[in-house]
């Protein structure tokens, strides 16, 4: 009985051990000195103005390896390496990434490489240092995709000079005709936050809820978020659902009255678990790859990234003061989280293709 519970022990200690082993930091030098030989890693991510400034930047100064920052929406990317893998190109070492294309495009076509094995810093490897008390991997294998956000979204925002905040305390009132037109919304029927946010108000509210909304509100639909940010700042459309906290904040910081709605009478509180982490499988620059990796995963990477999106790091240890407290899950509350990855490949896949059929018909 002794040699088992000694044996036990071993075993939950293990990981922290390896994580504490000196071995780990001649991996890490003789990675880093080849990642400077290799000159520089290419990343497919969100095309944010301030992420696509700061991040590359704040790479280059901690390790001087150029980071080449591919600025596009998920899907977009996700179209242009389909296309050049199947003409045996592979452009891109690692990938920052909604869920719904890690899960359904990236992963299902497998195009990533493990990312676990990868990681070899002992601050990233800490349990201790993460919310979850491990890492949060979300695919089934608990290899490939790693959530570094989790983050309270908001269900839409408004201006405030246009419309009074008290009119709209539930999703219901959002089927007022006096706001006709007023409404924009982030292309629904295509990977990324707007099928999030549909999928929410299908499961809750019904498929007729869908339909008034979107076509009896002639709600406007893009896929370009700076069309959402616009549209709001200028008041054509007062309520918008899927703009990024990112152009957002720098529209208050210009003086505009915005204010994000989450608390709805009638709405379960929602999650975002934002960009994902992914290694792509071929890398171009394997040891830089391995480098940005483990950087984004880490204390000082997450809080980078998350900053300049607005997105609230996994991570036990990072700076949580320039978050708004609305912003941060708080243990005990049941959220809403439609980044879960079962969820994400059944349920939400079969939302997203039945709002193409009834939107089709606009």
């Amino acid at each position: 009985m002794q040699k088992i519970m000694v044996l036990l022990v071993l075993t939950m200690v293990a990981p922290a051990a390896v994580a504490q082993s000196p071995d780990w930091q001649k991996s890490w030098d003789e990675t880093l000195a080849a990642a400077r030989k290799e000159g520089k890693v290419v990343v497919t991510a969100p095309p944010d103005t301030q992420v696509r400034q700061t991040l590359p930047a704040a790479f280059k100064a901690r390790f001087g390896i150029t980071l080449e920052y591919i600025s596009a929406r998920s899907t977009d990317s996700a179209t242009r390496l389909r296309a050049e893998r199947a003409a045996g190109i592979y452009s891109a070492d690692a990938v920052l990434a909604g869920i719904q294309t890690m899960s359904t495009v990236l992963y299902r076509e497998k195009m990533l490489d493990p990312l676990r094995p990868a990681l070899i810093l002992p601050d990233v490897l800490d349990g201790s240092k993460w919310k979850h008390g491990k890492l949060w991997f979300a695919d089934p294998e608990q290899q490939y995709v790693l959530r570094i956000f989790n983050t309270i979204s908001r269900a839409f925002t408004i201006n405030t000079r246009e419309i009074n905040p008290t009119t709209l305390r539930a999703a219901r009132d959002l089927l007022d005709p006096k706001w006709k037109g007023k409404i924009a919304f982030m292309d629904p029927t295509i990977s990324g936050t707007g099928s999030n946010q549909a999928a929410q108000l299908y499961i809750q509210f019904g498929e007729e809820f869908i339909r008034r909304m979107f076509i009896d509100q002639h709600t406007m639909i893009t896929r370009d978020r700076r069309q959402l940010t616009d549209g709001l700042a200028r008041g054509t459309y007062p309520i918008v659902f899927g703009a990024e906290e990112g152009g957002l904040q720098r529209l208050r910081n210009e003086g505009l009255s915005l204010m994000a709605m989450y608390r709805l009478e009638d709405m379960q509180p929602a999650l975002s678990g934002g960009d994902q982490l992914g290694l792509f499988n071929h890398p171009p620059h394997p040891n830089a790859a391995k480098i940005f990796v483990n950087w984004m995963a880490s204390k000082e990477g997450s809080e980078i990234f998350g900053k300049a999106l607005g997105m609230v790091p996994t991570r036990s240890d990072t700076d949580e003061s320039g978050y708004q407290p609305q912003n941060i899950p708080q243990p005990g509350i049941d959220y809403f989280d439609p980044y879960a990855w079962e969820f994400t490949v059944t349920t939400k896949e079969q939302i997203r293709l039945r709002l193409k059929e009834l939107l089709r018909a606009r």
